[in-house]
């Protein structure tokens, strides 16, 4: 499933080349087309990214949401480039300069705006954003006896965060997944926001997770860092920094990594 930083490269970069622009908006697969219907032809004035959501303000006054789940893609044709929709394309959106297709997503809609102001109360604040309220974040850890991998997971806690930044902001803070959140202290807690927020934004501007520090792997500035060498726990075999072997545990089944000297229990 796409992480926060993918989903706000995707409003921008979809952004530039759809709004402010009368949009022809149809659904191919055909599940998409009583709402289409009520926008096709609109303004789209802006894409709002929020965790792992999409906002899209049409003119009309009218709110699209979309959440891509773990199969959602989208696909971009720009110039003239009109190829017929590929497999079951649930939304297409034609601009002038671009056609761009959606399919698979776990939810795509057209809304009044009531439903945005309700998705966004039940998410937590989105460290990419700026002027979030962080002490919302805190409370819900502070208050809960679930383990802080589990939490950092929870929308509800904190919107964006998946599986990759949970295992490397926990490891570059030092703390162990399976601490309760009520153990950690206020100290832990600003490095965690503070760790995620320049993890999450820095994934925007590379358009990929690399949470290294370059002159940890001495690799020259430059040079592309592989994938496999991007993060200190996340699918490595052992510890960047110290060797020891990388442990697995699962947590809401999803496979959570950790350094067991680096992130003491």
């Amino acid at each position: 499933m796409p992480e926060g930083h993918t989903i706000h490269k995707i409003a921008k970069d979809h952004g530039a080349l759809l709004n402010g622009r009368p949009i022809v908006v149809t659904s191919p697969q055909g599940r998409f087309s009583a709402d289409a219907e009520r926008v096709d032809g609109a303004v789209l004035k802006k894409i709002e990214p929020h965790g792992k959501h999409l906002f899209y303000h049409w003119d009309t006054g009218d709110i699209g949401h979309v959440h891509l789940g773990l199969f959602g893609k989208f696909r971009i044709h720009t110039g003239d480039d009109r190829p017929e929709p590929r497999g079951a394309v649930r939304m297409r959106l034609v601009a002038e300069t671009a056609t761009i297709d959606l399919a698979g997503p776990t939810a795509c809609s057209i809304d009044d705006p009531s439903v945005r102001k309700e998705i966004l109360g039940r998410l937590g604040p989105d460290p990419i954003k700026l002027r979030q309220n962080k002490q919302i974040m805190f409370d819900k850890i502070h208050k809960s006896k679930r383990g802080i991998g589990d939490l950092l997971m929870d929308q509800s806690v904190v919107a964006g965060v998946g599986n990759v930044y949970r295992a490397e902001a926990l490891f570059v803070c030092g703390i162990h997944p399976l601490r309760s959140g009520t153990s950690l202290d206020i100290a832990e807690l600003e490095a965690l926001w503070s760790t995620i927020t320049a993890m999450l934004r820095q994934g925007v501007k590379d358009g990929r997770i690399v949470t290294v520090e370059r002159s940890e792997l001495d690799i020259p500035k430059g040079k592309r860092i592989k994938r496999g060498e991007a993060t200190y726990a996340y699918k490595r075999d052992h510890c960047l920094r110290c060797g020891t072997e990388i442990q697995h545990l699962n947590i809401q089944n999803r496979t959570s990594y950790h350094c067991p000297t680096c992130q003491p229990g």
